[in-house]
């Protein structure tokens, strides 16, 4: 019998009850919201999407990647939805993403992609979860559990680094794994998979190169008498632009979420997530009078400054501390001052009317009295200089999520 992991200190006592191997923060829930933060995840963008991409897909096989918890956007609910609508396959990184979604229910392949285990492999075999796999040891580590369990042979996918210098195989040791699969009837070689380096900065080229070589390493993986039923390399920006590397299936996460890899790839899809708070306080301040910790931003004139309760412990990066901006009654207030770990200002003096309780929308669009706009994931990581991914995943779990149907 496999004892499961336990943190220091999981046993009081000689007939206290093992804690959890995997122990995981609580998310913040909607029954217990009091704070208006909150992000609004729509699962009919997200379905729109899935079925936007299965027509670019063609032949292919749809598996969303949803790591990192769906992208911030809550995987549980987004694999449900995902499931229910009918994506082939889905990755996660950890195998503790992909326990958390078999016990959600989740009935579909999972892949676990980060190739890390720390020899958890009973974990695998009980939630029944596909290992990635690039080296001889993992697939004879498997293969001892295996017997030792007597179960059924366990199926793998093997990841080749063809030039992304993170994880797989070598290609010059694509034949030392293939052996030890040979020695392994425990083990059964269901994909063969890599990962682009540059996909989403339009050097095709690169992915031209990198497709050569994971071809290179399904050929000797077949003369050794292997023949994956499933390659497979496309990210959402592979997938969106190059049909060669689109084999028979595609990996997509951030076009999953209605976010566009590059600017005009799918200008079709549409955004998943919005997040939105509400001004908690107004007030008036005189010219020369400063806002925030280290009084970075002063008035020029009488201005009228309200406060959200969400900061950068949510996601409201402090980056955006005097340059990002949030949408109020349909206009856009500028940040002002530093945002705070919990709480943000901004200057609302040009907008006419605003009262306590307003809807600010941080993410997303919102329509009112004063007009209409729209605050993107790319235009806010253009501020921060990174990406939509970082923006995304940044939404923390102190934010609830709520789930709509439109």
């Amino acid at each position: 019998m496999t004892l499961p992991f336990l943190a220091p200190g999981a046993l009081s006592s000689a007939t206290a009850t093992p804690l959890p191997r995997v122990l995981r923060p609580s998310r913040a829930v909607p029954a217990d919201a009091i704070r208006p933060t909150r992000a609004e995840v729509n699962l009919a963008h997200l379905r729109h999407n899935l079925h936007c991409l299965e027509k670019i897909a063609g032949d292919a096989q749809v598996w969303a990647v949803l790591k990192a918890d769906g992208y911030g956007h809550g995987s549980k609910a987004v694999a449900r939805t995902l499931e229910r609508a009918g994506v082939r396959g889905v990755c996660v990184a950890l195998l503790e993403e992909g326990i958390e979604l078999r016990e959600a229910g989740l009935r579909l392949p999972i892949l676990v992609m980060g190739g890390h285990y720390g020899r958890a492999w009973s974990e695998l075999l009980a939630h029944r979860l596909t290992p990635v796999v690039y080296d001889a040891a993992q697939v004879e580590a498997i293969a001892e559990e295996v017997r030792y369990t007597r179960s059924e042979p366990m199926a793998v996918h093997l990841k080749v680094d063809t030039g992304m210098s993170r994880l797989g195989a070598l290609p010059r040791d694509v034949t030392s794994v293939a052996a030890a699969l040979q020695r392994s009837p425990e083990v059964r070689l269901e994909g063969l998979m890599t990962h682009f380096a540059c996909a989403d900065s339009g050097d095709s080229e690169s992915v031209e190169h990198q497709l050569d070589l994971l071809d290179d390493a399904g050929r000797t993986l077949e003369r050794m008498g292997l023949r994956p039923t499933i390659k497979h390399a496309a990210n959402s920006a592979a997938l969106l632009a190059y049909p060669r590397a689109r084999l028979d299936a595609v990996r997509p996460g951030i076009s999953i979420f209605g976010v566009e890899p590059s600017v005009g790839t799918a200008r079709e899809l549409r955004p998943v997530m919005r997040v939105r708070s509400e001004v908690i306080a107004l007030r008036e301040i005189p010219a020369g009078q400063s806002v925030g910790y280290g009084a970075t931003w002063t008035a020029q004139r009488t201005s009228t400054i309200a406060t959200l309760p969400m900061g950068y412990a949510d996601g409201l990066h402090r980056g955006l501390s005097n340059q990002g901006e949030i949408l109020v009654r349909g206009r856009r207030a500028p940040i002002v001052g530093v945002v705070s770990m919990d709480m943000t200002m901004i200057d609302v003096t040009e907008i006419s009317g605003v009262s306590l309780g307003d809807e600010c929308v941080i993410l997303g669009s919102q329509k009112g009295p004063e007009g209409q706009g729209t605050i993107t994931a790319l235009e806010i990581a253009e501020r921060l200089g990174t990406i939509p991914w970082e923006v995304l995943t940044s939404v923390s779990r102190r934010v609830p999520r709520f789930y709509r149907e439109s």
